[in-house]
């Protein structure tokens, strides 16, 4: 579980489980050197200083995200080398520690596990899924809930053809070359992911809206399963069926779309605003029910 690195000196490794707004942040990840903007990672890292590791802790994030999208549950590995003769924190006390030193009230540690010395907290997860939220019934931005503003895609339509988005989405069911589905600016070396489950369906009524808007405002969620996604997958994935929910695309076409493998078609190139997407849970595998368990009790509610 631990490397010794000098005489009774041991760095452990931790996976941490975290979740934040993503509003106030550009993206998950680190913004280094003198920029403005700031991602979750700088205050992660900035709270693991009070740790007092022997060495710098550094956080290495499971899924990346990108500004203004949120996350119900992302995970990170990070490496903690107590002075000589302290033995390494229990993961609960990690976890509290962490959450005492935040410094940004939109960032939660959830809770940490230790990990053998060669857990990749990126390489190693088998499933990342996405949630996506919108509402129908909204026709002007002021219509919108205060405390629904940044957390879903408020469309200016009263309802969406539910039937139509389950049957499109099925044919991004499997392994496919989603090359028609992916943004420029995160290079991989294969376009091809296996989409294990995606699903269209009505979204819990949100309890911070008044009776009024309750009659007249409709949630959505959709929801995507793989191990891995392209930059902006979802994203896109979800603009598409939109199109179709609201009668611009026919169900067959984005089986076009996605045999076309061009990112630059009409309607492909569109990207859904990113403070509807919430990613919702990353599972490992290797952990066996712990991974699971966490997932299922902190957020099986979203489902």
């Amino acid at each position: 579980m631990g490397s010794v690195q000098a005489a009774g000196s041991v760095r452990a490794r931790y996976l941490v489980y975290f979740q934040y707004v993503g509003t106030d942040f550009n993206g998950v990840a680190a913004v280094r050197g003198t920029q403005r903007a700031i991602g979750v990672q700088n205050y992660l890292e900035e709270a693991a200083e009070r740790l007092n590791s022997v060495v710098p802790v550094g956080f290495t994030i499971s899924s990346r995200t990108d500004a203004g999208v949120h996350a119900l549950s992302n995970a990170a590995h990070l490496d903690v080398q107590r002075r000589s003769g302290r033995p390494p924190f229990p993961p609960e006390v990690l976890a509290e520690a962490l959450n005492t030193h935040l410094r940004h009230p939109a960032i939660r540690v959830l809770r940490a596990f230790r990990v053998p010395s060669d857990f990749h907290a990126r390489h190693a997860a088998t499933s990342r899924t996405y949630l996506y939220r919108l509402v129908t019934g909204c026709h002007r931005p002021d219509e919108l809930p205060v405390f629904e503003r940044n957390l879903c895609w408020a469309l200016q339509a009263d309802c969406l053809d539910v039937a139509a988005m389950q049957e499109a989405a099925q044919h991004l069911l499997g392994t496919h070359d989603f090359s028609a589905f992916q943004s420029a600016g995160s290079p991989v070396p294969s376009p091809v992911r296996t989409l294990r489950r995606v699903s269209v369906s009505p979204g819990q009524a949100s309890p911070l809206v008044t009776p009024e808007d309750s009659r007249k405002l409709r949630f959505w969620s959709l929801e995507f399963e793989s191990q891995s996604f392209l930059y902006r997958q979802v994203r896109r994935m979800t603009a598409v069926l939109v199109a179709v929910g609201l009668g611009a695309l026919a169900p067959a076409q984005v089986k076009t779309i996605l045999e076309s493998q061009d990112p630059l078609g009409k309607h492909q190139a569109r990207v859904a605003p990113a403070h509807g997407l919430f990613l919702k849970s990353v599972l490992y595998g290797s952990l066996g029910a712990a991974s699971c368990t966490l997932q299922g009790t902190q957020f099986g509610s979203h489902r």
